[in-house]
């Protein structure tokens, strides 16, 4: 029986979901190099993103690819955009908050979402118009209405990334009208906790397309918005996302820029 596109991407994540956490537990042994400051890639990112290009190019070879650590392949109408470890810091550090990151773009719309975390067993999954699901259950976005009790997530430049006093300025913003920010440091699992109802809102600026491809799906379908810096911009092009429930989203946009 033929797979579809989404059980095919729900499988795959939690097959290299596995071999992660076989390295996850013996991080001692781990051959670490560094991309630029404060980015690493280890024989764990490596090997699950071998892993899951083997996995989903098998089905249809002339799919197209973006992984984080092997690039892009020839374009095609239908492409994987693959991140095998989202939050690689955490992970080398034995902090157990990182994902599996996979989504499928087709004719450019991206239309199947999947983030899974093997430490806590949970499996967000996606479909265009098909809703959003964690473990199969359906999910939605928190259905808060009041600022002040918000709580809110984000991801904080690190290295040499610019933006640093903008963002410390936009923290400074949103902070002193909401219950609380977080920063986890894992772009896929702080959209998918968005999808979930467990953060009202997420922002973050100068992401890759493999950070946060599949969690957009997840928040699109469990019913937030999310535009990238300016609200007519879609985050897949700008690289930065500003997402949140419906209800909040004008006053969080209004606050970030102040």
């Amino acid at each position: 029986m033929a797979h579809s596109d989404l059980e095919t991407a729900i499988s795959a994540a939690k097959a290299a979901g596995d071999i992660l956490l076989e390295y996850f537990r013996e991080l001692d042994g781990l051959t670490v190099t560094s991309k630029r400051p404060g980015d690493f890639v280890s024989q764990a990112d490596l090997a699950s993103e071998n892993y899951l290009k083997e996995v989903l190019l098998a089905a249809n070879p002339s799919d197209g690819w973006l992984g984080e650590e092997t690039g892009a392949s020839e374009s095609s109408s239908r492409r994987w955009i693959v991140d095998p470890l989202d939050g690689t810091t955490n992970f080398l550090r034995g902090l157990p908050h990182w994902a599996v990151s996979i989504a499928l773009e087709v004719d450019g719309v991206l239309t199947v979402g999947v983030v899974h975390d093997p430490v806590n067993k949970e499996t967000y999954s996606a479909e265009l118009g098909s809703g959003a699901f964690l473990n199969g259950n359906p999910i939605s976005v928190s259905g808060n209405t009041d600022f002040s009790s918000a709580l809110f997530a984000t991801g904080i430049p690190f290295g040499t990334l610019p933006h640093i006093d903008s963002h410390a300025a936009q923290i400074g913003a949103i902070a002193p009208h909401c219950a609380g920010i977080r920063r986890i440091g894992a772009a896929a699992l702080d959209l998918a906790y968005v999808a979930a109802g467990r953060f009202d809102g997420y922002w973050e600026r100068n992401l890759r397309l493999w950070d946060i491809a599949a969690g957009l799906v997840l928040v699109r379908e469990a019913g937030a918005l999310a535009t990238g810096w300016e609200k007519q911009s879609r985050p897949e092009e700008a690289g930065d996302v500003i997402t949140g429930t419906p209800e909040l989203f004008d006053r969080f946009l209004e606050l970030l820029h102040q």
